[in-house]
Order: C-alpha cells, then sequence, then structure tokens
C-alpha cells in the first residue's frame, strides 16, 4: 500500500496523570546499575550517552555473553542491510544453557511447568540442558543438518521450549508455529519454509479439552514434499494414526539418543529462526531472525527493562507460537539465568482464579501478559484478585497492543499499586523491545513511554518530516539495532518496503503521536483510523475513553462507510459482569467519549456484545467486524481464537 493512502490521527483523548514507582521496587535495578558503572547517575544522562554511542553500549552488552570467536566490527550498515558482530562465532544456546554449567546457574530451577489440569514438571538448568542435549542428538540421528528447517506445531510443554533449543543448538533453523493453527495455515507456513522436519504432540489440553493435532499434521504434509519425519510427543494419551518409516514417537527416538551433542559454532549472522506473522491479508511473512544480534538485543532488553534478576520468579503468559514467547520466554530469560513459569492453560480456566492462583502459589515476582488479558479480568471485577495477596509483585508488564488509560490504572490496582506498569511497544520483526518505559521512569498510562537505549525512533509525516508534540504520524526507527529482522523469507521486497516506504527510516505501520516530554503514544495500526467528518480518529482512543465507564470491560470501534461524514463509528460492547445492556446505557457510554474527547468522536452507534473477535495472540480483528458490517469476504482467519 502506498504511503499516501494510509491515514493517521492527532492525540484527542486527554490523560495527564503520572506516577512514579516505589523507590524500594526499583531500589538497584539493572538499568542504574549499569548507568552507574558507566559513570551516570541520572537515566537521562545515560539515555543521552547511549544514543550518541551506539556501537559503544551495545558492545557492552554483547560483551556480558560468551562468543567462540571475537567480532571484527560491532556494526557493518549499508542501508537497508544490517550486519551486527560480523566475523564473530557464536550459538544463542550456548549462552542459554552451556555457559551456565560453570555456575550456581546450572543447579537453579529454569522454569516450573504448570498443566492446565494441575500436571507439574520442574527442569533445572542442568536438567534442561541435559534434554535439549539428547534431542538434538536425536534429530542428528534422523539427519537434520546446519541450515535445514525444523517445524515445531507444539502446546505450551516443556516439549516446545526443548525442541527449539534443540535445533538452534545444532545449527539447524526453527519456524515455531502456534498450536491453535488449523492444517491449512500450518501447511502454509511449512511449505514456505521447506521444513524437513515437523515436531508435534498427539493432542493438547484446552479449556479441559482434548485438542488434536497429529491429524492437522497428516492433513498438512499432503501439500509438504520437503517433510521426510514426523515426531509426536505423546501428551494427551489420545490414538493417533502413525506411519511405519516417517512417523516417531519423541520418547522412542530419545531412548536411543546420545545425552551430549556438541553446540554448533555459528557465524553471528547465520539464521535462527523464521517466525511467521499472522498477517491480515494474503501470505503469512516469514521473518528471519540470526544467532548474534537478536541474542544480544533480548538478552539486553529482558535484562533492563523487565529488570529480571536472579532471585525474581518470572511469568510471561504468552506462548512460543509468537514473538513475546520467542524472546521473552525462550530466550531472554534463559540468556540472564532466571527462574521463570510456564504455563499450559487458559489463565481463566476453570475460573478467573486460575491466573491469581498461580501468581500466588508460585511468588511470581514479575508478569508480563497482554491488555487484552488484563481487559478480560476486568470484566469480572476487582473480586478475584482480592482473594489473593499476590505479594512479591514488583515489575508489571504489557505487550501485544496498545493498553488503553482505564485498563492500566486496573492493572496497577488489582496487581500491586506500588509497581511499575512497562508497557512495551516492538514488533516480530523488531525482535525485542523498541519504545518502551523502564521501571525507574515517570509512568504515563497509555503511554510506551520513550525509546530504549541506543533506539532513535520518531514520529514523521508521509513526507518524512518530523511532526510537532500531540501531532499524529507515523512511527519510525532512524538507526538499525542488533535483533532487527535480517529479512522476509523468499521475499526481499517485502523486507525492503520497511525501509522504503519513508525513505532513509523503518516505518512500522502504527500511528503515533509524541507529546511535550517526548513520551510515544502509540494509537495501533494506521489501518485501524477512522476518518470521520474530514477528522482522522484513533480506534483506540474511541475505545479507551469506552472503557472508562465503569460497566466496560473491552469495546472496538470501527469505521463504516457514510455518505455525509465520510466515515460513522460504530462501536461494539462488552459488558462488565453485573451490567445490563440498555438505550440509558448506550447514551451514557456516547457522553462518556464525548467528554474525553470531543463530540466529532462520539460513536454513531453503541452496540453490546458477549464477545469480541480476535486472533490467538490475543489482538481484536477490527478487519473482521469491518468486512461483516459491509457485507464482505473476511479473508483469512487462520489466526481467529473461537
Amino acid at each position: 500500500m502506498d504511503i499516501a493512502d494510509w491515514k493517521t490521527t492527532d492525540w484527542i483523548l486527554k490523560e495527564d496523570r503520572v506516577f512514579e514507582s516505589d523507590p524500594n521496587l526499583v531500589k538497584d535495578s539493572n538499568i542504574m546499575t549499569y548507568a552507574r558503572g558507566k559513570g551516570f547517575s541520572t537515566l537521562d544522562e545515560l539515555y543521552r550517552w547511549a544514543k550518541n554511542n551506539l556501537e559503544e553500549f551495545w558492545k557492552d552488552m554483547a560483551s556480558q555473553l560468551e562468543w567462540f570467536a571475537p567480532w571484527d566490527v560491532v556494526l557493518d550498515w549499508k542501508y537497508p542491510d544490517a550486519r551486527w558482530f560480523d566475523g564473530a562465532k557464536c550459538n544463542i544456546v550456548y549462552n542459554c544453557l552451556d555457559r551456565h554449567m560453570h555456575t550456581q546457574v546450572r543447579n537453579q530451577v529454569a522454569f516450573y511447568w504448570e498443566g492446565e489440569s494441575g500436571a507439574r514438571r520442574i527442569y533445572s538448568y542442568a536438567s534442561l540442558f541435559d534434554e535439549v542435549n539428547r534431542f538434538a542428538n536425536a534429530l542428528v540421528r534422523m539427519g537434520v543438518q546446519k541450515g535445514d528447517r525444523v517445524a515445531v506445531y507444539l502446546p505450551r510443554i516443556p516439549e516446545q521450549i526443548i525442541a527449539m533449543l534443540a535445533i538452534a543448538r545444532i545449527g539447524a533453523i526453527h519456524t515455531v508455529i502456534y498450536s491453535g493453527l488449523g492444517s491449512k495455515a500450518l501447511a502454509e507456513r511449512v511449505q514456505d519454509a521447506e521444513a524437513k522436519v515437523v515436531i508435534t504432540a498427539d493432542g493438547s489440553y484446552y479449556r479441559g479439552k482434548v485438542v488434536e493435532l497429529k491429524p492437522a499434521v497428516d492433513e498438512a504434509i499432503r501439500f509438504c514434499p520437503s517433510v521426510d519425519k514426523i515426531i509426536v510427543v505423546r501428551r494427551a494419551k489420545n490414538r493417533v494414526m502413525m506411519v511405519t518409516g516417517r512417523d516417531l514417537y519423541l520418547d522412542e527416538a530419545l531412548a536411543t539418543a546420545d545425552r551430549y551433542q556438541p553446540c554448533a559454532e555459528m557465524e553471528a549472522e547465520d539464521p535462527l529462526f523464521i517466525l511467521y506473522t499472522s498477517g491480515t491479508t494474503g501470505k503469512p511473512k516469514g521473518v528471519v531472525h540470526v544467532h548474534g544480534g537478536y541474542m544480544v538485543g533480548v538478552y539486553a532488553t529482558t535484562k533492563m527493562v523487565l529488570d529480571l534478576r536472579k532471585e525474581d520468579m518470572y511469568w510471561c503468559t504468552a506462548d512460543p507460537g509468537w514473538i513475546t514467547g520467542h524472546s521473552y520466554i525462550v530466550y531472554g530469560p534463559l540468556l540472564n539465568g532466571v527462574t521463570q513459569l510456564f504455563y499450559e492453560g487458559a489463565p481463566d480456566f476453570p475460573d478467573p482464579a486460575r491466573m491469581f492462583y498461580n501468581i500466588d502459589h508460585y511468588g511470581v515476582s514479575v508478569l508480563y501478559t497482554t491488555p487484552t488479558a488484563i481487559r478480560y479480568l476486568m470484566h469480572y471485577g476487582e473480586r478475584w484478585p482480592a482473594k489473593f495477596p499476590m505479594e512479591r509483585i514488583r515489575v508489571l508488564g504489557t505487550v501485544g497492543e496498545p493498553i488503553n488509560p482505564e485498563a492500566w490504572i486496573w492493572y496497577r490496582e488489582a496487581f500491586c499499586d506500588r509497581c511499575p506498569v512497562i508497557d512495551t511497544w516492538w514488533q516480530t520483526e523488531t525482535g525485542m523491545h523498541i519504545v518502551t518505559p523502564v521501571v525507574n521512569m515517570p509512568l504515563k498510562p497509555g503511554s510506551a513511554a520513550r525509546p530504549f537505549l541506543g533506539i532513535e525512533a520518531d514520529v514523521m509525516d508521509a513526507d518524512g518530516n518530523p511532526v510537532p508534540p500531540g501531532k499524529g504520524g507515523f512511527l519510525v526507527i532512524k538507526t538499525p539495532w542488533p535483533s532487527m529482522m535480517r529479512d522476509i523469507y523468499k521475499d526481499r521486497e517485502k523486507y525492503e518496503s520497511y525501509w522504503k516506504t519513508i525513505e532513509g527510516v523503518y516505518v512500522a505501520g502504527d500511528a503515533c503521536t509524541k507529546d511535550e516530554d517526548g513520551y510515544f503514544w502509540i494509537q495501533g495500526r494506521v489501518d485501524d483510523v477512522i476518518k470521520k467528518a474530514g477528522y482522522r480518529l484513533g480506534s483506540m482512543e474511541i475505545e479507551s475513553a469506552l472503557v472508562g465507564h465503569e460497566a466496560v470491560a473491552e469495546a472496538a470501534a470501527i469505521g463504516i462507510p457514510d455518505e455525509v461524514k465520510g466515515e460513522a463509528i460504530k462501536a461494539f460492547v462488552v459488558l462488565k459482569q453485573g451490567f445490563s445492556a440498555s438505550d440509558y446505557l448506550a447514551d451514557q457510554l456516547k457522553q462518556q467519549v464525548r467528554e474525553n474527547m470531543g463530540v466529532i468522536a462520539v460513536p454513531d452507534e453503541v452496540v453490546f456484545v458477549d464477545s469480541l473477535p480476535k486472533t490467538r495472540s490475543g489482538k481484536i480483528m477490527r478487519r473482521l467486524l469491518k468486512a461483516k458490517e459491509a457485507g464482505l469476504e473476511v479473508g483469512d482467519t487462520s489466526t481467529l481464537e473461537e
């Protein structure tokens, strides 16, 4: 799409609240410890230095990890391509596991796994190291070699993490496919990657039911001639069809595997994984990330942004089938040697107490979850979090889409009213946090704050000119960063489009404004902007104003064609328990928007619904709502959550 067709908007919603974190909770934060080590006493001093000394900062971060051979240069930047730590040899898995085997971390718990039914497993760093080595050797015995692609189609069970690490250990390339996707979506991704092996399970548990996975694989590989082997994990113990010579149960493969498999020495720029984004239409994009730069980026941001420490119990509620799970479940935490909770099921099954119970039972101190999950829990009110002390929580994080201010406030008050709320903005393509607060910053509800250390971001118009504070524009990144994607697999033109939509900068595709303090306010995808009577309004702002009403748990706002206004605003609203739909409430909600944003943003129609269509990663599918309103084909719905 030409950028001239894109729409952006000014910031209309008013949000002036500022929150400071409890000094006792952010004392000795990782980022301030680093700042003092560089001779700085304030965050501002550190940020200015990192902006002006980008390569030195990233060299500092890389030097905290182990390399088989040093780099020739920190950054070789030939727009639009970057090579980070070029000439170095490394392996991200060596830094996740092997280097910990000579320290006290080897005896520390890497993760506690809990199944939806209550089954539990515990993996120390040493036992995880052993499991990864055996799995890696089993793959080698099957003929998997460096550079081969291996697809992972598993639920949230330990083998999902183990498989990813085992594949990367031998220099193969993993492509993890979310287990909620059907056979068609699976076939598209396996076929494009030309995967040699597919790793799956007989089934999985979700909301008390067995979800079969193997039949989806059998159907998908009919269209995937590259697949030689299917490895099956016994999880649900349901009966599945096994093809002799092609299919093998994992436990049988491990029975004859060696206990140690040497870690492959990789060039820093060698591919680590291909992760397919869930595009709204058309063919999914295969985003390529590499061992060296990606490793440094996720190591640094896990440490500095989430402020993870050895004594923490960390829980990210995402799935490794998405980039959040890659960066901030699998690689980032293991690189930092921390302990985490890895949970199989839905956070509200069998009831909303499950999430709060898990936090309290395991003593979670750093929680990283989605605005969608937060708004969903808001639906049930305060009685569930009130049942559990959750006394250890120190940091709260959000990921996936912009969080509206009222959900931000509820999250803080319900979980820990002294804690920083870290609202992170980044993408599959960026690999790591790009615009984000850190724990020592003053926080503004709904703002992603400032670009991370060493990142230069801005808000520009379609001609590449910076826009003044409060004016809408396109979020762009002006300088390279280590974990940036290196390519779109088999689609060089698509990769270059990110950098050439506005010449010289990376265009993220999000509408954004920046305030007088330099804080960024992400307004969502540019395609979700509504044009009414000549005004361009952010759907997220309207939704935020609606959710600010005490009765509203979730909302989605779309534009529908209108001969007079260009577009009229239609709002879909999910109510909290205890509230009932009525014309009176609809009028109240319109008034709520009027007071927060002015008369131009008032919805022309408010419809009460039981739920909103979402992707399995938790994002509202406004495109689906628009298509249904217009009576059009809804397009690709492979990522739609039932």
